[in-house]
């Protein structure tokens, strides 16, 4: 993941990239691309939720720019929000869970800062996944966890890692 060109956030905003990209302190990043494995968890988790977004009150949102600071923007894997739809195009409102899902070329600390963002932001629940070892972790400020199932105990859920890399 490579930074290059300065822009502002208005140019960041009005630029379509493909794939998208984050963008931080005036910098655009590149994202790694994801493979079958990644495309298979983000799919599997996004499906998880589907189901349950009229019962529980949630909105679920794939590879989403986000706000997290007036120059800060990164594209969740996944995010969940509870409660009503974002009320803007990018949400500057965290959502209840981000979802990173490790890509073949995706740097370790690099990784570990837009999780570390997302969790400085407010998120509740920041979640990483790596397809190819089939593991999970959770992230909070003592770092990254191992995790055998992904909870979310505000709303009685539970994703065991079988229903993710199935």
């Amino acid at each position: 993941m490579a930074a290059h060109t300065q822009i502002s956030v208005e140019e960041y905003l009005r630029t379509s990239f493909k794939p998208d990209r984050d963008y931080l302190d005036g910098k655009i990043v590149e994202r790694n691309v994801g493979d079958d494995p990644h495309s298979n968890a983000q799919v599997n988790l996004v499906g998880f939720f589907y189901v349950l977004r009229n019962r529980l009150g949630l909105r679920i949102r794939s590879e989403i720019r986000m706000r997290l600071a007036p120059r800060l923007y990164r594209i969740a894997d996944v995010a969940i929000f509870a409660g009503d739809k974002p009320p803007e195009r990018v949400p500057s409102q965290p959502p209840l869970i981000a979802i990173e899902i490790l890509s073949p070329d995706d740097r370790y600390s690099e990784v570990l800062a837009k999780l570390e963002d997302y969790r400085s932001w407010g998120v509740r629940h920041v979640w990483f996944v790596d397809p190819l070892l089939r593991k999970l972790h959770t992230y909070d400020a003592t770092g990254l966890h191992e995790a055998a199932a992904f909870s979310v105990p505000e709303h009685d859920i539970e994703i065991p890692a079988a229903a993710i890399f199935e």
